[in-house]
């Protein structure tokens, strides 16, 4: 006859419940960059996005390893937080789909993603390792590691759409019409030359001069 399994508690439990938690995420992300690769216009991000759902996707098996080493069916729990963050990204790429700066907003969207997956897999591995899990502490530094990387290359890449979605010409002529305002402003307002500080100066003494010959 089988013996029912004791519940977990304590860092153990708090660990397997992060790793459904991921679990869910990862599957999540493999479902939803392909919709990202298809938005992207720059050519290197539409590149990183492709090699991260490959990445994700043998990260999803690796997850499946971990519940495996901990006896444990491989079972998701919903996680708000990155459906959340998917909500946003589907609604940047509606709101600027034919907008130069979609691919900008797709870096935003897809940074966010890998600092929820650094933050999650940093604290599981560091759990698996207090509790002597070290093949599941070395399948998750491996995922913790990828995503590092594809947070880094992001990065990159979005110094470069940056880059080329600066201000139009139309812009650039707005700003130097209000500079050429401003100061024209400041010159009013009092900004003098020196000739006219000069010839006030003059005017000043003078009428000190006519006022001082009338008292006597």
């Amino acid at each position: 006859m089988a013996t029912k399994k004791e519940p977990t508690t304590g860092l153990r439990k708090l660990l397997e419940d992060q790793l459904a938690d991921i679990y869910f995420a990862e599957k999540q992300l493999v479902k939803a960059l392909p919709t990202m690769v298809k938005a992207a216009n720059h050519p290197e991000l539409r590149a990183a996005f492709e090699e991260h759902l490959e990445e994700t996707k043998v990260q999803v098996e690796r997850i499946e390893r971990v519940f495996e080493a901990l006896d444990l069916p491989a079972k998701p729990k919903t996680c708000p937080a990155i459906l959340g963050i998917l909500q946003e990204c589907n609604e940047l790429m509606e709101e600027f789909a034919d907008d130069d700066a979609l691919d900008a907003a797709l870096v935003d969207g897809g940074r966010k993603v890998e600092h929820y997956e650094i933050a999650t897999y940093s604290s599981l591995c560091a759990w698996a390792e207090q509790l002597g899990l070290y093949d599941a502490a070395g399948l998750l530094k491996e995922n913790l590691e990828e995503e590092q990387a594809a947070d880094e290359k992001l990065s990159g890449i979005g110094e470069e759409v940056i880059a080329a979605t600066g201000p139009d010409d139309e812009e650039g002529e707005l700003v130097e019409a209000d500079d050429d305002d401003r100061a024209l402003a400041g010159q009013r307002a009092g900004k003098r030359t020196p000739a006219a500080v000069s010839k006030r100066a003059t005017n000043g003494s003078a009428r000190k001069t006519s006022s001082s010959g009338r008292k006597r």
